[in-house]
Parts: structure tokens; sequence; C-alpha cells
């Protein structure tokens, strides 16, 4: 088993049904087949040369001299990692995709030599496969016919092989163990090891010299091993330009870029192609982002689906296009709905139920506004019917979530996934959800439950402004009904706070505290995008601004989630600084939301990825890379700002109109005054 892997990764590569993650260095930490979420298999792919006998010299590290540049190829999702080291005669470029259709994966490395006399050497692929993430009953064996190396367990089977024939390969050698390159022969080991190796001799100065690796997936032996010869069949130029021409064409099908900066149309080119590998081919599910901490070690894990997200996502898919992937997705939610009308927290890509901490109401509320954003993009009555059993169920549900003593929805986990109370940004997503269900409703020409849903709607509305507003604070409160430790009750009440104690289950007691002050971005999705209270309200205005004021993250900038938060050190959020841009373009304050873009854009990643965090002592990338929720908050950015600039143009114009208009008309009177004045001289 190799060394840790790394939580951040800088690039992603994939078709719908592989998904792969590699380092800066191009080596592959991650690889996911034949859904993007489950089952991961790759312990590590290593790629690295030998001259002679002397120990190999791993390229794809940051070791013996290599420096590595990496980008994507524009306008398309193929990875391109160039390699160099004075301390060897070599430079390496390889380039990492995915082929559209095929259960193929292509690597293909070109060695130059940049000395000024012919050299020698040997190129080994070192692969270790822990099949389903699993280190038991992993068997590695070498396939003489098909010249490849094949790990399996169970019903996943991979091969990795080349056109190139290879000169040495071993089955069931460890990572300590391939360090010295002498690979034995051995045909078969009930092991997760591997290595290849192919004889470059003579290779003369200033000349290159490719060597394409491919990687196939099938679910027994004889299918793995048919896929790799028909990726023998192309040469792996053959296979770049098809895959090329597949991203080329996924983008000119989608809308082009609202505004015109070249920063901007480079990061909405590549958020469009990351939401593609995010997006399952089989399923149509939305991933959160590829997982990176599959121990659980510092985050529950990102490789799920969550509805919240996926409601954001969608909306900026539907913006930018790519509408067909809301349909997928929209068509998968309603194998994740639950016997009782809700969405729980979050599903795997079969619908199933992932680790979870308990209900969400927003996430459910979050698929039913998503709906029906979906709805209004494409007007198309087929899908309002196919989705109205499960609008009603959910808008079901959702109502008999709410107490009747406040018209508030119940206490359920907040978005962020840390505390149980009545949160005001809950609410609000509720609103929205029973508001997108009366739409559907009165599509449905059910006018009763459009009617009881909307009057719900509205009682929700009027409870957050007359219940979640705290008056001292110049904010909403971001909840009511918090659960919290008994020692924090104690504190809060001799703080001055109110609350009191209930008895649960079995008579355990839970603490309660009725207001929870502290300031969070989420207050702004009461607003934007629900619209349980209007942007323009005095309440929102005031609590936007308070947001600004406290969760702006002095020196390196950016907004953070809220006031004392501590994961991964409490950062900034590319998406939260993005929600208050939402905000202010919502409000008319556009060179503001312009500001908070540019910080967005300015903390992308090398490869032009947007994380979910930046450090807020370096301004470097922190955690997760890519958040399709930060892209798709990025995508909804530019289109609501060059929509408000539209506007005010039009705007602009109109009055300019009204005024030479209103002007000619006094020009006019005046001159006949003038004339008049002249006859009467």
């Amino acid at each position: 088993m190799s060394d840790k892997k790394p939580y951040l990764v800088d690039a992603i590569i994939g078709n719908s049904k592989f998904l792969a993650s590699l380092g800066r260095t191009g080596k592959m930490y991650r690889l996911w087949w034949p859904n993007i979420d489950l089952p991961q298999h790759v312990d590590a792919i290593r790629t690295g040369i030998q001259f002679g006998q002397t120990p190999i010299s791993w390229f794809d590290e940051e070791a013996d001299g290599w420096k590595h540049t990496a980008e994507y190829v524009s306008k398309t999702n193929i990875f391109r990692v160039n390699a160099r080291s004075d301390q060897q005669p070599l430079q390496v470029n390889s380039l990492h995709l995915a082929v559209p259709g095929q259960d193929t994966i292509v690597r293909e490395y070109t060695f130059t030599n940049t000395s000024d006399k012919p050299v020698s050497f040997s190129f080994i692929v070192h692969s270790s496969f822990l099949v389903s993430e699993n280190q038991l009953y992993n068997t590695t064996l070498f396939a003489a016919d098909d010249d490849a190396l094949v790990h399996f367990r169970h019903k996943y089977y991979f091969a990795l092989s080349s056109a190139n024939v290879c000169t040495g390969y071993q089955s069931g050698l460890t990572w300590e163990s391939v360090q010295s390159g002498q690979l034995n022969g051995n045909n078969i080991d009930m092991k997760p090891d591997g290595a290849l190796k192919w004889q470059i001799d003579s290779l003369a100065a200033g000349d290159s010299v490719t060597v394409p690796v491919y990687l196939t997936a099938g679910y027994d032996e004889q299918s793995v091993l048919r896929q790799m010869r028909a990726a023998k069949e192309k040469e792996s130029s053959a296979w770049i330009a098809e895959t090329t021409a597949y991203w080329h064409e996924f983008l000119a099908a989608a809308a082009p870029c609202p505004l015109e900066d070249p920063e901007i149309s480079e990061l909405y080119d590549r958020s469009l192609l990351m939401f593609k590998l995010m997006a399952d081919e089989q399923t149509g599910s939305i991933i959160a982002a590829p997982e990176f901490d599959e121990n659980f070690v510092r985050c529950g894990g990102y490789s799920f689906c969550w509805g919240r997200d996926a409601a954001f996502i969608t909306t900026a898919l539907d913006r930018a296009g790519l509408g067909v992937l809301s349909d997928s997705f929209y068509a998968w939610t309603l194998t994740a709905q639950s016997p009782d009308g809700s969405w729980q927290q979050r599903h795997y890509h079969d619908g199933s139920l992932a680790p979870s901490w308990g209900l969400q109401i927003d996430e459910g509320a979050s698929i039913l506004w998503g709906m029906w954003q979906h709805y209004l993009e494409k007007k198309d009555g087929k899908f309002a019917e196919q989705v109205w059993p499960a609008v009603e169920k959910g808008a079901s549900f959702l109502i008999s979530f709410i107490n009747s003593d406040n018209g508030l929805p119940k206490p359920s986990i907040d978005l962020w996934e840390e505390r149980e109370a009545s949160h005001t940004y809950s609410s609000a997503a509720v609103y929205g959800g029973l508001t997108a269900a009366a739409s559907f409703a009165e599509l449905a020409g059910k006018q009763e439950l459009a009617a009881e849903w909307t009057a719900a709607a509205e009682r929700i509305s009027a409870a957050i402004k007359e219940l979640c507003w705290n008056e001292a604070g110049g904010s909403f409160y971001r909840g009511v009904e918090l659960t919290v430790h008994s020692s924090k009750y104690v504190q809060a009440l001799a703080d001055g706070g109110t609350g009191y104690v209930k008895e649960g289950n079995k008579g355990y007691q839970k603490h309660i505290i009725n207001h929870d002050n502290v300031l969070d971005i989420s207050l702004l999705g009461i607003s934007v995008p629900f619209g349980a209270v209007p942007a323009e309200h005095p309440y929102m205005r005031s609590t936007a601004d308070a947001v600004e004021a406290a969760l702006t993250v002095p020196g390196v900038g950016g907004i953070k989630r809220y006031e004392d938060d501590i994961y991964i050190g409490g950062n900034p959020w590319i998406l939260t600084t993005l929600w208050l841009a939402h905000y202010r373009i919502q409000t008319g304050s556009l060179d503001d939301a312009k500001q908070l873009l540019k910080w967005a854009v300015d903390h992308r990643t090398e490869s032009g990825l947007l994380p979910e965090q930046v450090d807020k002592n370096t301004g470097e990338t922190a955690w997760v890379v890519p958040l399709t929720w930060s892209h798709a908050m990025f995508i909804l950015t530019i289109f609501m700002l060059a929509d408000a600039e539209a506007e005010a143009e039009a705007n602009a114009k109109a009055n300019a109109k009204a005024n030479a208009k209103a002007n000619a008309k006094a020009n006019a009177k005046a001159s006949l005054e003038e004339a008049a004045a002249r006859s009467q001289g």
C-alpha cells in the first residue's frame, strides 16, 4: 500500500462513467468506475524512468530535481503535464484523458532527449489497485496474449497495457520492492500491485519517443481485455483527437459566456467541462466533489449527491444551456425520494441513503424549488407531469413538518450539517419549495393544493419576519429553538439568553436556547434565491451589511461561512463569497458584486478549478478541489450580473429616449412660444 494520499488534488479527468483524480505531477491517486461516486479502485499509479541498474527516478514525484508544469488543454478535459529535471537527460510530456463513450483511459507519455548524446532507458509503470476500496482479495495477473497487466477483485477488472510491447513485467510487486526496477516475470499473485516496463534504446539527442499507456475496465477478464484490444486499434493520437473534438462540440452546444472577459470566459468553459464530469452518465445524479478523504479523518465525505447543492447546480446548468444534465438529475431524484415524501441529507448514485447526520429539511425543499427553476427554463409540460407525483408527496411532507404553533418548519439539521434548530435558511428553503410546489399544482389543475401550499409559504414568510428578526443585532437570527450541549445552555442563560429543557426519547433531555444569533452567510438565502423576504426589505439590507462586516476575512479577503467557524481552520469559501455577490446584484450594487466575483476568479487553482475554501492566512487553495457548488455559484453570478447590466443598459436607453422626447417636446413648445412672441412684436 502506498503512502498517504493527499487531500488536495490538481485535476480530474473522466467521461461521466470513469472519474480519476490526479496531482499536478500526473500521478493518479483515485479512480472511480462504473459510477463516479462508488466504488473507488486505485491506491496509486506511478510512472518513472530508469537508466541501466540505477534506482528508478519517479518523474511523477517532486524528487530527483523533477519540476512540473500542468494545465488542461484548452476547452477540453484533457490534462497536460510537463516534467523536467536538471539531473536527468529526459523531458517527459504527458496527456491524460478518458475517452468519451469508452471504458478506456489514455495516458500518453512522450520522452524527449534533452542531452547532447544518445540515451537508453526504461519506462516503468507501477500500478496498485485496491479494487472496491478493499485491501483484501485483490489479484494481479499478466495476460500474455494481450501483453497486459490485469487487476481484479470480484466483478471489477482493470487492465493496463500499451501499443508498445513491454519488455518486463511482474504481478505482485510492492511499492517498496519496485524501486530497483528488477521485474521477475511473475504471472499471477493475490496481491494488489504490479509493474510493466518498456525498454527504449539509443534515443538520439533531441529526438522524442511516445509510449501510450491504456487503462481499461470491465466486469470480467474477457470484457476488460476486449476493451484493451479496442483501445490498441487506434493510435493514442487518434483517441486524443476524438476526445478533443468531443469536448469542443460539448462546449459549442452550450450557451456562450454572458460576459466578455478572457479570465471569466476561460473559467466559464472550465466550469461547464467540470459539470459534465460530476454528472453520472448512468444515473443522472450529481456529486458534490470527487472523494478526497475516504477515511473520514477530517470530514464526512464529499462524493455524494446533496439535493441542496444539486438545486443550485442544475439552475446553473440550465442557464448555461446544459439542461439535458438537469433532466437526468431530476429523473434521478424520483428514485431517491423516501416513501414519506422527504429527501434525506445525501445519497449515493443509485438513490440509496448515504451516511447521514439526520434530516435536513432544506434538502427536499431545495429539490422542489430546483424542479420549478428547471421548468421555468424549458416550459416542458411533460417534465411537469413526470415530477408531479414526487412534488405532491414532497410538498405534503413539508406541510407535515411545519410547527402549527409558530408557522415555521420544525427543527432539523442545518445546511452546514452541524446543529439542530429551526434554522432561518431552512425555513426560507421550505418557503421556496412550497411556492414551487404550488406553481406545479396550478399547472396540474390542483387549485386547492396550490392555495394550501401558498398559504403555508406565506405564513412562513411572515413568521421569519416576526420571529427570526433580531432587532438588537440588526439582522435575522440564524435560527430559533437551537439544541445545544448542557454546558452551553447554562452559559447562554448566564449571558442573558433564554431557553428550556425538553424531554426526548426514553427520558433523555435536550437543552434548547430560544435564539441562535450567530451571523451566517446562509441568511442571504432568505431572499436569494428563495425570496421569502424581498432583497430590498430593510431587514435583508441590514442583515447583508452585518454579514459582510462580520464574515469578511482580514488580509486574504473573501467571506467565511459564519462567525465562529472552525472547520478546516475557518477559511473564506468561494461559494459564500459569491452568495454575497448574488445579493449585491439583486439590490443593484453591481460594482460590489464585481469585486466579490474577481476575488473568486483570482482564487481558482493552477489548473483553473474552483476549490471549496481558500486558506485564511496564505490565500492558497484549501480543502476540496473541485467543489461543484462553487462552480455553480460562479455560473449563476455571471449570468445574474449580465442580466442586471443588460437591464441597466435597457433602462438607461429608455430613460435617454424619454428624456430626448421630453426635450424635443420642450424645445418645440419653446419654439412655438418664441414664434408667437415674434408675431406679437
